[in-house]
């Protein structure tokens, strides 16, 4: 630049032949501060960074270099830092989730062990609480393994309590069937000697009256010695006698013995076009339907109306329903209708002695008992629903397909 025009400019292109510059990159050029600080600037050509320096003999020198290889390079390298930026991130995360999982195993186990112990059946019967936490996270030097320390005392001491409960309830148990089978052969003379006194002694009416209250009551006795014999056989899951049993004609046989012994009830039957069978214990099960029946004869009035219903569940199942419009049991008694001597309280239900109770006719609370742990052990289930006015068994049993 000479006097502030441009004397000779122009710019290489990449094959270095030499270009003449446009008036606006000279206009641009000319525009420069003549202090030899490099700037950047856009020309037609691209961008460069330029200098622009005077020289001694009273012109200027401009020389400028394109920045295309220093944006290259620059976004060569900001590419390059994100990927490896990403990569590394990547790394982290996955050594990160590999070293959770690694710390985290032992908790698992450890889980694992507790749900499989709240998935065992406690509440009765005998119980094997094997499973205990493995010795590699039951080490009480680090807080996984003090953790597994305690949760295996824990459950030795469980298993301790469970051991001695079973060992007393066996105890019981038998107790409950040697006295029971004590007791049979002086019940027997009992009612012998009293039968025969009542053919040939005279008595005077008080007499009879009490030789008919002890007769009946040695009756009773007897009936609740039979069923602590049945349910001590059933606790100790004694085999069943099976058989193919047709339940539609042992439901016919049973509703008709009630309505001889309860005339005053009014007996309904409503039974599939097809007989239903079962594999099971032919006296057992005839056992339960007396149970259900004679329940819902003892504890409803005269007139009501008990209706016993069998016929196929949806799941293929037998279902056998027995349905009385009595009283109805206290609600605060339905949850607790098959306990053993449950009895309910008469007169909490404001009515008669309600369906299920054991208040009236001196029953022992045994029978809805003995129908739970029979039906169980054929493998089925019974469940009841009362309100006033309306009582339901329902029992279900495995079927011969």
């Amino acid at each position: 630049i000479v006097n502030g025009q441009i004397n000779s400019g122009g710019y290489l292109d990449p094959d270095t032949t030499r270009s003449a510059l446009s008036s606006e990159d000279k206009q641009t050029l000319l525009a420069l501060a003549q202090n030899g600080n490099p700037v950047d600037r856009s020309l037609s050509t691209g961008d460069y960074r330029i200098v622009a320096v005077a020289t001694g003999y009273g012109d200027v020198l401009v020389t400028g270099l394109p920045l295309a290889a220093k944006e290259s390079t620059l976004a060569s390298l900001v590419w390059t830092f994100t990927f490896v930026s990403l990569g590394g991130l990547a790394l982290i995360g996955l050594a990160g989730t590999v070293l959770i999982r690694r710390t985290m195993k032992p908790l698992e186990q450890l889980s694992e062990v507790a749900t499989r112990v709240s998935r065992l059946p406690l509440d009765a019967g005998e119980v094997a609480l094997a499973v205990r936490v493995p010795p590699s996270n039951s080490n009480p030097g680090t807080e996984v393994g003090s953790v597994g320390h305690a949760l295996n005392l824990m459950l030795d001491n469980v298993a301790s309590a469970l051991e001695a409960r079973q060992k007393s309830e066996t105890k019981v148990r038998q107790f409950v069937a040697d006295a029971s089978h004590e007791l049979r052969t002086p019940l027997t003379a009992i009612r012998g000697y009293t039968e025969l006194m009542r053919m040939t002694e005279n008595f005077t009416p008080d007499g009879r009256k009490s030789l008919a209250r002890v007769q009946s009551q040695s009756e009773r006795m007897t009936t609740l010695v039979e069923d602590l014999l049945l349910l001590a056989r059933l606790d100790e899951g004694q085999p069943l006698k099976l058989s193919e049993v047709d339940l539609t004609q042992l439901v016919i046989e049973t509703v008709s013995d009630e309505k001889v012994i309860a005339p005053g009830h009014t007996w309904r039957l409503e039974l599939p076009d097809e007989p239903i069978a079962v594999t099971g214990d032919a006296s057992q099960l005839r056992q339960v339907l007396v149970n259900l029946l004679s329940n819902a004869r003892k504890h409803t009035p005269p007139g009501t109306t008990v209706v016993t219903r069998v016929c196929r569940a949806g799941d293929g199942s037998a279902e056998v329903t027995v349905t009385d419009d009595g009283g109805g049991m206290p609600a605060d008694f339905v949850d607790k209708a098959f306990s053993r001597f449950a009895r309910a309280d008469a007169a909490r239900a404001g009515t008669a002695p309600a369906s299920g109770s054991a208040a009236s006719e001196g029953t022992s609370g045994l029978g809805l008992s003995i129908v739970q742990s029979i039906v169980e052990a054929h493998g089925g289930t019974v469940t009841v629903q009362s309100s006033p006015g309306h009582t339901v068994f329902k029992l279900r049993l495995p079927t011969i397909h």
